[in-house]
């Protein structure tokens, strides 16, 4: 199916991502929620392959209400905008896509292409701003740790391993206009989950397959994650980590953008260090 340009109208920014513009949209022609769309460049490789593992994670999910709502993937390039498939390998423009993820390369065919990923908006930004705005309130946060612990249930019983969970990459949608309801948490940012299968998919289990590549955000990581082999049980921890920090209230400041962020760490003379990265070294360590 081919897609005009002007087939969602952009409403503005709603800011950057780690590798991609985020803007609040609407559908032409007809009163329709508001979107939310990233906007993807394909001029690197590092770029391409987490769009791509995002994209294929998405595509693979059910709906869930602690989830962030995928509606499409348009793919944009010299010939137009069209929407991207899983697997279409009928398609040449979603195979050169794989193509430049596994090699590496980015010829200049594709610097211009964009990919953009178009979901559900959330109006009340990220889970780190939320909380932090606001004076803590035990209901909220008993409310937030059972969405989350929803969610990655759903997640893990999907085979979909998050490997990157942190307050920042939870967005928040108001259910009412009232500033005192809780609102519904949605688990994003999916570049760097995984998709765990098997020959027998009726035999699959998250916890049984293993991970190398140390990836995520530090004070989030588990121990196992520092030292190059885990499993799913690693976004448990870092579920842990993020409700000790809710109910706490711990925050630190990021050293690249000095952000105030929410999250548990250990202090070791003037060093802020993650709290998994000293279990490693220290696995009976009394917090």
């Amino acid at each position: 199916r081919s897609y005009k340009m002007d087939k969602y109208k952009i409403l503005g920014k709603i800011g950057n991502g780690s590798f991609g513009t985020v803007y609040k949209a609407s559908k032409k022609g007809k009163k329709s929620e508001a979107l939310a769309i990233k906007q993807v460049r394909c001029n690197a490789p590092e770029n391409v392959e987490l769009a791509l593992q995002e994209f294929w994670t998405l595509s693979s999910l059910q709906h869930h209400p602690n989830i962030i709502r995928f509606e499409e993937c348009v793919q944009q390039h010299p010939g137009g905008m069209k929407t991207l498939k899983h697997g279409d390998t009928n398609s040449n423009n979603y195979l050169s896509l794989v193509e430049m993820s596994i090699k590496g390369k980015c010829d200049s065919k594709h610097r211009s292409a964009n990919l953009w990923f178009v979901m559900e908006y959330c109006d009340g930004g990220d889970m780190n701003d939320y909380l932090l705005s606001r004076l803590p309130l035990a209901s909220l946060n008993s409310s937030f740790m059972i969405q989350l612990a929803d969610g990655i249930s759903f997640l893990h019983r999907s085979n979909v391993v998050h490997r990157d969970l942190k307050p920042e990459n939870i967005l928040v949608r108001k259910t009412s206009k009232d500033d005192n309801s809780i609102p519904l948490l949605k688990i994003a940012d999916f570049g760097l989950s995984k998709v765990c299968t098997t020959k027998d998919t009726s035999d699959t289990n998250v916890n049984h397959q293993w991970f190398s590549s140390a990836c995520g955000s530090d004070f989030f990581m588990a121990p196992e994650v520092f030292e190059g082999r885990y499993t799913a049980k690693a976004d448990v921890f870092a579920l842990g980590v993020i409700f000790w920090s809710i109910m706490d209230r711990i925050t630190f400041i990021d050293a690249s953008t000095k952000k105030v962020l929410l999250g548990t760490y250990v202090r070791r003379d003037t060093e802020v260090l993650p709290l998994g990265e000293v279990l490693l070294d220290d696995p009976k360590l009394n917090i």
